[in-house]
Parts: C-alpha cells; sequence; structure tokens
C-alpha cells in the first residue's frame, strides 16, 4: 500500500520490502482552466500565445555532504552541463546508465505520469548518497505562468513490480502563486535502502540552474 506523505515528512524504502533495482520517480500535474474575456480570447488567438504549461523535472545526484561532485564538462572555457550529476532534458542519461529521463511532456495532458525519471537504486555508485528531483515551470516568468495555476500535481516513486511506494501530492494553496520553481522530493540513502523525503519548497526563479549554487 502506498504511502502518503505531506510537505515534510519522510519515509523508508527498504530492499527487503521493495524491489529497488530500478525505480520510476514519476511526476504529474494539470493546469486550472482559466475564464477568458472575449477581448482576450481573441488577442490570445491572434498573438500565439501558448497556455501550455511546460514541467520539467530535474535531478540532482550529490555525494554523502549534499554536493553535485561532477557539474558535466568545460569546453572552450565554458562549462557545460554534459555529462555531469545533474540529470535533465539537455542531459537525459547519466553517465553510469543508472538513472535517465524518459522523456519530455510539454503540456501535463494524459493520465497518469506526464515525466518519469528512472534510477537503478540498488546499482548506483555508493559515492552518491542523495538525489534531489527539482520541478520548473519552462519559461514561466516569460509567460507569466506559475504553480498557483497549477492543480493535481504530484510526485510518487514506483518500484520495480510497479508498486506504488509514496507519493506527495501538492496542495493548491497561495503559497505556490508567482512560483516557477521547486525542490520537490528527495531520496537519501540508508543502510537498508533509500529515505523518499517531501519538500515542497518553491522558489520564483523558473529554472534549475538558479539552485545549482546551493548544491555544488
Amino acid at each position: 500500500m502506498s504511502v502518503s506523505l505531506k510537505k515534510g515528512q519522510g519515509v523508508s524504502l527498504s530492499k527487503s520490502q521493495f524491489d529497488l533495482s530500478q525505480v520510476t520517480i514519476g511526476l504529474g500535474w494539470d493546469v486550472a482552466e482559466k475564464r477568458l474575456s472575449f477581448s482576450e480570447f481573441f488577442k490570445n488567438l491572434f498573438s500565439g500565445n501558448n497556455e501550455d504549461y511546460d514541467l520539467d523535472v530535474i535531478a540532482f545526484l550529490c555525494d554523502k555532504n549534499g554536493k553535485i561532485t561532477n557539474l558535466g564538462t568545460v569546453e572552450n572555457g565554458k562549462q557545460t552541463l554534459d555529462n555531469g550529476d545533474i540529470i535533465f532534458f539537455n542531459n537525459m542519461i547519466h553517465k553510469t546508465g543508472h538513472v535517465w529521463l524518459t522523456g519530455d511532456n510539454r503540456t501535463g495532458e494524459g493520465e497518469g505520469d506526464d515525466e518519469q525519471i528512472i534510477l537503478k537504486l540498488n546499482a548506483l555508485s555508493n559515492q552518491y548518497y542523495k538525489i534531489v528531483f527539482i520541478v520548473q515551470i519552462y519559461d514561466g516568468a516569460q509567460r507569466k505562468q506559475h504553480f498557483g495555476d497549477v492543480q493535481n500535481a504530484f510526485i510518487r516513486a514506483v518500484d520495480a513490480n510497479n508498486i506504488e511506494m509514496v507519493r506527495f501530492d501538492l496542495s493548491t494553496s497561495s503559497e505556490f502563486v508567482n512560483k516557477r520553481s521547486m525542490i520537490f522530493a528527495e531520496l537519501n540513502r540508508e543502510a537498508n535502502g533509500w529515505q523518499f523525503k517531501a519538500i515542497g519548497n518553491a522558489s520564483e526563479s523558473d529554472t534549475f540552474v538558479s539552485y545549482i549554487e546551493r548544491y555544488s
């Protein structure tokens, strides 16, 4: 039976209880429908304004000190995030092959998970103690989009046998108005598995890059 968490709560995912050889971290969301005036409707129609919310899930792989040890490669004197310990839409597969992003859903339409990150937790090197999951609204500031208009948002963890182990539903509230990114949840290594912790701390920034300094 899945455990439903509230913000700040955590639960242990034991190897003896679940198959952690391949864990799916799934993210889902819906966008609240807006009532538009006649003039707003035609303005959006002819301006090509796209109301689709593109939520992206990102994973930071951190060491025992909670820091990202490898940000990526340096090319022509410029730091890039390629081949590093941050998994996102431009670096979809970790160099070990043990963590990968399945794709990029740009609308949130459909049932179930809208985006997924797969982790082979049993095979993941012991150098990784913490995995931080960040969600951002891509170009949210430019499009004037924020989590206050997002509803039914959730993050969940499913084991290799398709058993939902834990779920964190984000409540719709005024605290997320004008917030465009957040640390949604994290996994912390334990002696007999991993702990899943619900975080839900949001920021006005619409890019995960703003969190990198905190974890490096």
